[in-house]
């Protein structure tokens, strides 16, 4: 197999040579005003002149005519070139050209007798060389890790993959309209941070060598987003790049996407309406329906639960907010829960058992309500209910893809937070300008995140994070 290969990479590059003997350039000039196949065949007309390019995908040869078909970014079209229309020397040059490689024509459309559109060419280009056959025709591209390292490779040949990505990216398009209409505004907000904060993550570190200062890729935008609720900016969102330095998984990336809302005089159930209404007009616009498969189980957006993670943890582990740590560590020993080390929090303990509880099966939409302050320390507590914050984390078929609170605005009571933080995070800090925002007045809010990543694996029916990033990171070669 790889001494074929060979012999066709070699026959390409002869191919290449025979063309610049003929003076021709193997990776062409512009070729200004093209029309997209898809508009062509919307708009067809017989004898209509058009003008297309993209790449050969396939070549049928019938002694002194050839049929191309011609692949862009919106469809495929069959080129018809005859000898007497184009000129023997053109008609010659066929011979040199590979699939794979991209061309441009001019030509009229017709209709062939099996009622096929086409375009009957008068003229045409090459644009671009290949020099590197594609998979084979009737395989594919279907090694997994070749198709991420090649995502290239993975669009040409994959119109699956394709169509996953353009139902991404009119996911963030739907998401964006939504937003604006309702009044928001759409910020950009620092990507190094001098102290991470907005989230429970491990930070890339870098070092800015003017300022000779570290810096830290950020974790989240929640704290910059605040500091514009702040200054005056009273509905905002970003949709945002941000990075974490932990592992890699079907539903990990060390860099992904996430939308954060902010709202100011709104709380965590205006941001759970708030949710739901922009998830539900998102499958609307990319699905056509709000019922749906994800991964052979039904997901309902018709209809939206909540259950109490307070509850799940009694109901699961006999564990209560107000249990002292010694009988949380009891509990969940009596119940084969492995704790490891000497020394444990009761964050580690949440963090250790929350996806025991998480719901995995459930067919409609889940917020799960009443997390423990612990977990939660940018969050306001809930009145009557000391020991839990006022916010979600929602699941749609299985997967997290949500997270949401009433704001915490008391500089005092964050700065109480962040220093008990400190105590049991090593890698935590206190943020004083962030405390030095507070003390000037934060209205109270609610914040929402919600997992770009995700949400488009849900809407594609992608098992893998790597299914919905163009590039995502892998070991090297």
């Amino acid at each position: 197999m790889a001494e074929e290969k060979n012999e066709l990479i070699e026959q390409r590059y002869k191919n290449l040579e025979e063309l610049e003997k003929e003076g021709i350039s193997p990776f062409g000039e512009s070729f200004s005003d093209v029309q997209s196949i898809e508009s062509v065949k919307n708009d067809y007309s017989e004898g209509r002149k058009v003008r297309i390019a993209g790449r050969i995908m396939a070549r049928r040869e019938h002694g002194k005519s050839a049929f191309l078909d011609i692949k862009d970014s919106t469809g495929k079209l069959q080129a018809y070139l005859r000898k007497d229309v184009i000129g023997d020397e053109a008609f010659g040059r066929l011979n040199n050209l590979d699939i794979g490689d991209i061309m441009g024509v001019d030509g009229e459309l017709f209709r062939t007798r099996t009622g096929e559109d086409t375009v009957k060419v008068t003229e045409y280009r090459l644009l671009s060389k290949s020099l590197l056959p594609l998979p084979e025709k009737w395989h594919g591209l279907k090694d997994v890790e070749t198709r991420y390292r090649q995502r290239y490779v993975d669009l040409i040949v994959n119109d699956s993959a394709r169509e996953k990505f353009k139902a991404r990216i009119g996911l963030i398009r739907n998401i964006r309209e939504e937003l604006d209409r309702r009044g928001f505004l759409e910020v950009e907000t620092p990507m190094m941070h001098p102290v991470p904060g907005g989230a429970a993550g491990k930070p890339f570190k870098t070092h800015h060598e003017a300022l000779d200062i570290d810096l830290y890729l950020r974790i989240a935008p929640e704290i910059y987003l605040k500091k514009l609720l702040v200054g005056g900016f009273e509905k905002v969102f970003e949709i945002n790049r941000s990075f974490r330095n932990e592992g890699i998984s079907t539903r990990h990336n060390p860099e992904f996407t996430m939308l954060e809302v902010y709202e100011a005089y709104s709380d965590s159930s205006g941001m759970m309406k708030l949710t739901e209404e922009l998830i539900r007009s998102a499958a609307k616009a990319i699905l056509g329906t709000e019922t749906f498969s994800y991964q052979d189980r039904k997901v309902d957006l018709t209809a939206w639960k909540k259950i109490s993670f307070a509850e799940l943890m009694e109901d699961n582990f006999g564990i209560r907010i107000d249990d002292p740590l010694a009988e949380w560590v009891s509990k969940l020993k009596a119940k084969g829960i492995e704790i490891e080390g000497d020394t444990v929090s009761k964050t580690q303990i949440i963090n250790i058992v929350g996806e025991l509880v998480e719901p995995k099966t459930e067919t409609h939409p889940v917020f799960v309500v009443d997390m423990f302050k612990e977990l939660s320390p940018l969050a306001k507590e809930k009145k009557g209910a000391p020991g839990l914050v006022d916010r979600f984390e929602l699941y749609i078929g299985g997967l997290e893809v949500a997270n949401a609170y009433s704001e915490l605005n008391d500089p005092i009571d964050q700065r109480r937070r962040f220093e008990e933080q400190v105590k049991t995070d090593p890698d935590a800090m206190v943020d004083d300008d962030f405390i030095r925002a507070l003390e000037y007045g934060m209205p109270p809010a609610g914040g929402l995140g919600i997992g770009i990543d995700r949400l488009a694996m849900i809407f594609t029916d992608s098992a893998s994070i790597r299914e919905v990033i163009f590039f995502p990171h892998m070991r090297p070669e």
